[in-house]
């Protein structure tokens, strides 16, 4: 009950003892409680301990409370369970990680349905997921865009035809993000700002990448 309570308490350091303290003696009377102060908590640790929490417990219990929660109107539930989901890496939950989440209009739900779905595809259905990522190709700031390229490599090689399409389209920024995946696909330790540079000249030069 203390935990209980402790989840709601006024001071961020408390509310990390009460989420560490759930997940160290799992109970399935919490799964609720952590998903809904998963949905509200403002503290970037605290929101990791509820996962960690959360991934404590069977999956059979949590998976479809989490698959519920991507429905929310709170972009931070929609977030937080697909980073969850993202966690306890069960399968069964592939099928909610849908295009209007993967093309969310807020950031930070993409980009943790990006994350969920590159762990939970299922094999010999990547292309097909590259090819919905390919579509959000430009989206967003720095952060965004590398969020992007990391989700798209870690799909390896079955990505390089939805690249090669997205270097000859017609909007710069699309080509400049999909030269630059390419690069780091190929290159992990250039960094993303040596590949954007390089892909912005590339762009300006009229020049795609794949003739380099």
């Amino acid at each position: 009950m203390r935990a209980f309570q402790g989840l709601e308490n006024g001071s961020s350091s408390v509310r990390l003892q009460a989420a560490m303290a759930v997940g160290t003696a799992p109970d399935p009377r919490f799964i609720d409680k952590l998903i809904e102060r998963c949905a509200v908590e403002p503290d970037f640790f605290v929101r990791d301990m509820l996962t960690w929490a959360l991934t404590r417990h069977s999956s059979s219990l949590t998976v479809p409370r989490l698959i519920d929660e991507l429905r929310s109107e709170r972009a931070q539930a929609r977030s937080q369970a697909l980073h969850t989901l993202s966690k306890i890496g069960d399968r069964q939950a592939w099928p909610a990680i849908t295009r209007a989440l993967l093309t969310d209009a807020d950031d930070e739900v993409a980009r943790s349905a990006w994350r969920a779905a590159v762990v939970l595809v299922p094999e010999g259905e990547e292309p097909e997921l590259a090819a919905v990522l390919a579509t959000q190709l430009g989206r967003g700031e720095r952060e965004t865009q590398l969020s992007l390229s990391r989700a798209l490599i870690a799909l390896g090689d079955v990505i390089m035809p939805t690249l090669r399409a997205a270097m000859t389209g017609l909007d710069p920024r699309v080509r400049q993000h999909a030269i630059a995946t390419e690069h780091l696909l190929r290159n992990p330790d250039a960094g993303f700002e040596f590949a954007i540079e390089e892909a912005k000249r590339l762009v300006a030069l009229g020049r795609t990448g794949q003739e380099d």
